[in-house]
């Protein structure tokens, strides 16, 4: 048997090593979301962090958003990036912890879903909006106007000027991917690409 192993494909599943991991899902009511951000300051073999988010409900018209969903969903996601970004921050060595966050836009089967692209877009601009108004109720304080290190800590992305992109974060070893996919629908279930995302990141 030993002696056929040669031919055997590189992706020949019984040449794979199989790894195990524990997905935690914690809830993201406001009430409960310091369960999730506990887990992000004091992380036991944390190897990356999944937001899923509804892209049915991200869609907007008339500028009008639908049951404020998207500004929900950007605070809760800004304070899981500003929390990963304190946490490399105050690291103790030169290099801070890396993390991978993928933004799993779920429900792209339905016809109200917004495309990945689209969600990442929205989501971008909501945290710019959201960074810049924090941004200002610090320097309305007095909080880091003397202090910059202080107040890229605190400001996301750190600055606070221009918009805000994903790619700010990867100076926090901080790697935001977006991706869609659904758990169910009338073909089943597309989740492809979020299996891919946690094989590269395990």
């Amino acid at each position: 048997m030993a002696g056929s192993n040669r031919y055997r494909s590189q992706n020949d599943p019984s040449n794979q090593i199989v790894k195990k991991f524990v997905l935690i899902d914690t809830p993201g009511h406001g009430k409960l979301r310091h369960f999730a951000l506990k887990n992000v300051v004091d992380p036991k073999n944390l190897k990356g962090i999944i937001f899923v988010l509804d892209a049915a409900t991200l869609s907007n018209t008339s500028d009008d958003l639908v049951d404020g969903s998207l500004v929900e969903a950007a605070e809760y996601l800004h304070d899981i990036l500003l929390t990963l970004q304190k946490r490399y921050t105050s690291s103790q060595s030169s290099q801070g912890p890396e993390m991978p966050v993928l933004v799993a836009a779920n429900k792209l089967d339905l016809f109200t879903a917004l495309p990945a692209k689209l969600v990442g877009n929205s989501i971008e601009a909501e945290l710019s909006r959201i960074r810049t108004s924090r941004s200002k109720g610090l320097l309305d304080s007095g909080i880091g106007m003397d202090d910059d290190v202080a107040e890229d800590r605190d400001t996301l992305g750190g600055g606070g000027e221009g918009d805000f992109k994903f790619s700010m974060m990867e100076e926090y070893n901080v790697s935001v991917e977006v991706a869609g996919g659904n758990v169910t629908g009338h073909d089943g279930a597309r989740v492809q690409k979020w299996w891919e995302w946690i094989g590269n990141h395990l």
